[in-house]
């Protein structure tokens, strides 16, 4: 699959010489799958089923502009939690830096995958979405202050 993919001079994707903007159809549980481009009405342009069908110059422009648009951090590291039950004030350390936040009920904690599968989608009173890729991975102490919200 080939696109007419490019910049202009103000960093915007062009699709065809018109600005785009690439929306994920399933940014955590399949990121490099279904990617849709749409335009400035937000009528969809094109759509990409996968990223890898795509030569890798045009793979780097949208994976770049992908990732200018969307912030999904990843939680680290548990630091503190105010209280064991909701709301609480949690603490902790994510690959964007340190974060407090509020964690409204323990439904703002999500499960994805499978059982025993360990991924997990953390929703701050913010609405800002941290992604647990392996909660099993984490340090003894994250994995015990989490284990009190699941």
């Amino acid at each position: 699959m080939t696109l007419n993919l490019e910049l202009d001079a103000f960093g915007r994707l062009l699709l065809d010489g018109e600005a785009v903007t690439p929306v994920r159809a399933h940014p955590i549980s399949a990121p490099e799958e279904g990617v849709s481009l749409t335009g400035a009405d937000g009528h969809e342009r094109a759509w990409i089923a996968h990223l890898a069908d795509l030569p890798d110059a045009q793979q780097g422009l949208l994976r770049a502009a992908l990732a200018a648009r969307e912030l999904h951090p990843q939680l680290l590291r548990l630091v503190a939690v105010s209280t064991f039950s909701t709301p609480s004030l949690w603490t902790v350390e994510t690959d964007h830096g340190s974060l407090q936040f509020h964690l409204k009920s323990e439904e703002d904690i999500r499960r994805l995958g499978g059982p025993g599968e360990g991924r997990l989608l953390i929703t701050t009173s913010h609405n800002l979405q941290l992604h647990v890729p392996d909660r099993w991975a984490l340090d003894r102490h994250s994995r015990r202050l989490l284990e009190r919200f699941l």
